[in-house]
């Protein structure tokens, strides 16, 4: 049998991470160096690292930005705190989030308004998290990371409930939790929409379907970023050898023993050039066939803000 590399598609960059990298591009060519972004404004190393060289200074507290600086927020998204303490320090700000976690944050308000009390799905301490829950004060919202974590919550009225999600979740396990908290409150208000977001979904589908025809999964992704990591678990649920590799120096010849179908994909924040990277050295160790497979086309385009377009 030929050995062969299959390629899941979609794979990598999503239109939200299109948006904030080309956001701090523009701010650089426009505004000149430095400008800081609060946070990774991805979760990939490669990403960082490139924006780091051209001149970005990458912060976690606003403090370490002097007066007068042009600011960015991550795709993950920030608090109302956040936005506060910037307009109070008069910074240029430019906001990168994603317009899908902007999505869940309008949800947020609009519940709040009409009285619910909402429990966020998602991963504590994870960035996005941090920002969608601060988008009402503290303790004003619960957090799930389990299923079996709402047998533990202890809410104000289980008729005035409502849940969002963190974008960047596994489906299924996110189905769980809300199967759970729907047979506990059985009033519980859920989105209008599904929050976890289109490339999220689009990626966890074709890595099962990868999974599916492979022998072994290989996911390019940094170890920070939530949906790289999902993708390796939806793999390795499927029962396929599943690992993800920030870049092609993490490749371990082993993995590959008496494995015919490599199957490689890559997170929302995953850059091309990683991926033909791994495909080069897999292919350098005897993989002749290299197949891109098909999947859900993709033509989400986010734009700028207008101040940085043109």
């Amino acid at each position: 049998m030929v050995k062969t590399i299959m390629l899941a598609n979609p794979r990598g960059f999503c239109a939200g991470v299109d948006r904030a990298i080309s956001i701090v591009e523009r701010a650089l060519e426009l505004f000149g160096a430095p400008v800081y972004v609060r946070h990774e404004v991805v979760h990939n190393k490669f990403v960082v690292d490139n924006l780091r060289a051209k001149g970005a200074i990458f912060v976690e507290e606003l403090e370490e930005v002097p007066p007068g600086a042009t600011l960015i927020y991550s795709a993950h998204g920030v608090s109302k705190a956040v936005q506060q303490e910037a307009a109070e320090r008069g910074f240029r700000v430019f906001d990168a989030t994603c317009p899908l976690v902007t999505k869940v944050h309008r949800e947020v308000a609009r519940l709040d308004e009409h009285g619910y009390q909402i429990i966020m799905i998602g991963h504590a301490g994870h960035s996005e998290v941090e920002g969608t829950m601060g988008q009402l004060p503290p303790g004003s919202m619960l957090l799930v990371e389990t299923a079996a974590d709402v047998a533990d919550l202890e809410v104000h009225n289980p008729d005035k409930l409502a849940h969002v999600s963190q974008t960047t979740l596994s489906i299924d396990e996110t189905k769980e939790i809300i199967d759970a908290l729907r047979a506990r409150f059985p009033n519980i208000r859920s989105p209008h929409k599904e929050d976890i977001c289109y490339a999220t979904t689009n990626r966890q589908e074709a890595v099962k379907q990868l999974a599916a025809a492979s022998d072994v999964v290989v996911v390019v992704g940094s170890p920070n970023s939530s949906n790289s990591n999902r993708l390796r678990e939806v793999a390795a649920q499927r029962g396929v050898d599943a690992y993800m590799v920030d870049n092609a120096g993490y490749l371990k010849k082993e993995w590959f023993t008496s494995k015919e179908r490599v199957g490689i994909t890559a997170g929302a924040s995953a850059p091309e050039v990683l991926v033909r990277e791994v495909v080069d050295t897999v292919h350098s160790w005897g993989y002749e066939t290299v197949q891109e497979r098909e999947g859900k086309k993709e033509s989400i385009v986010f734009v700028l803000p207008k101040e940085l377009r043109g």
